[in-house]
């Protein structure tokens, strides 16, 4: 599919997400930030479970009083709150610092009640006959976004401000800067002129007719729930004694490879979408194994590479087949259950992770080497059987 075919409300949502795509560094940053200024790696991970914890309460709360969304407006409080996590995150300093980290990460959680709306937006916006065609320029597009700003701001905080404390204005400057995603999505995205509902009230979710999905999502989840940001930092900067610049090498070595999946997956042959993921997961398989056996610096730059060639390989016919399976009208409520369903799984992952690498930094591997392991030959088994030719048609 070529970028002149894309109908131009779905490019103005692809674009966005390249705006965007440069200010995930915070997700490096911050767990990094806490390291740096005397979390253990089980201490952060033990962080992290206390606030999905805590947050449950309050992310109930937050979506019973906003249940009813227009799509364009949740998107926009999406941005919203993330720029007051993020600003919080600048201002964590001296005896307030933990106060700040806890209120920032809080409002960052609340704001994953929203998530639904991107997904329900996604499946309204682009063209049904078109998913997994145009999964792949979803993809692709801040990918290179990546690619081009990661190593700068990687060298910048890696080896021209190394410090800690400089990584708080990087939390500030991407704080302000959702005021500028805000403008765009009001001035730019298109309303759908619909509400959607974010929890999944009204919606009855037959588990029996998602099991496969239910089933997948339980394994993929708590594969990558395992093997967070905060592990591969823990071993990169605190074992193999590199810096920021090198884990941000990585991040832009598996944007190169994902953009090269988004071309690979759109050569895979229709009615083949279970055995694209069942190879995919494979590979994050091989990825998880190689990265249990603690290998050096330019092992791990070629092994996540890998990994996420694979991860962009088959996310076009995963997205695809989920959305042929609902009606558009319980677009968002479908996915609110979904979300919800992995928020329980991943509730005392970062835990989890914390301790297996405390034991060992690069044990959480190994654990989600046997989980996409089942997940690879689960799909395997399914592209046998001739399913998704069936389901996805």
């Amino acid at each position: 599919m070529h970028w002149s075919e894309i109908p131009h409300d779905a490019k103005a949502y692809m674009l966005y997400h390249t705006i965007i795509a440069p200010g995930l560094i915070v997700w490096i940053l911050f767990p990094l930030y806490m390291m740096k200024v005397g979390y253990s790696v089980l201490g952060v991970g033990a962080f992290f479970t206390a606030v999905n914890i805590i947050s449950i309460p309050l992310t109930y709360l937050f979506g019973r009083l906003f249940n009813r969304w227009d799509i364009k407006k949740g998107l926009i409080m999406i941005d919203v709150l993330d720029g007051i996590s993020y600003v919080l995150y600048g201002l964590a300093k001296g005896a307030v610092a933990p106060l700040m980290f806890f209120a920032g990460t809080v409002i960052d959680e609340l704001s994953t009640v929203l998530y639904p709306l991107y997904r329900a937006y996604e499946q309204i916006i682009y063209p049904e006959d078109k998913y997994e065609e145009i999964f792949a320029w979803h993809l692709r597009l801040p990918e290179i976004a990546r690619l081009i700003t990661f190593p700068v701001l990687g060298y910048i905080f890696g080896y021209i401000y190394p410090g800690a404390e400089n990584y708080r204005w990087a939390f500030l400057f991407f704080g302000i800067f959702s005021a500028v995603t805000v403008a765009y999505i009001w001035r730019f995205l298109p309303s759908v002129g619909r509400e959607e509902r974010i929890t999944p009230e009204g919606f009855t979710f037959k588990a029996g007719k998602f099991k496969l999905l239910l089933a997948f999502e339980a394994l993929l989840t708590l594969a990558w729930a395992l093997t967070p940001n905060l592990v591969l930092i823990n071993y990169i900067v605190f074992v193999l004694h590199k810096t920021v610049f090198e884990v941000t090498l990585i991040a832009c070595a598996s944007s190169l490879a994902s953009i090269i999946g988004t071309y690979a997956s759109e050569r895979v042959p229709k009615g083949r979408g279970f055995q694209a993921i069942g190879v995919g997961m494979f590979i994050n398989a091989f990825y998880a194994l190689v990265m249990a056996l603690a290998p050096p610096f330019w092992l791990v730059l070629v092994i996540y590479a890998l990994s996420d060639f694979g991860n962009t390989f088959w996310f076009p016919f995963y997205r695809s087949w989920m959305f042929k399976l609902i009606p558009k009208e319980k677009a968002s409520e479908f996915h609110a259950v979904i979300s919800s369903y992995r928020k329980v799984l991943g509730l005392f992952t970062p835990f989890i992770a914390g301790a297996l690498a405390s034991v060992h930094a690069t044990l959480p591997y190994a654990v989600s080497f046997g989980l996409f392991l089942l997940a690879g030959a689960m799909f395997w088994w399914l592209a046998r059987k001739g399913i998704y030719s069936r389901t996805a048609s």
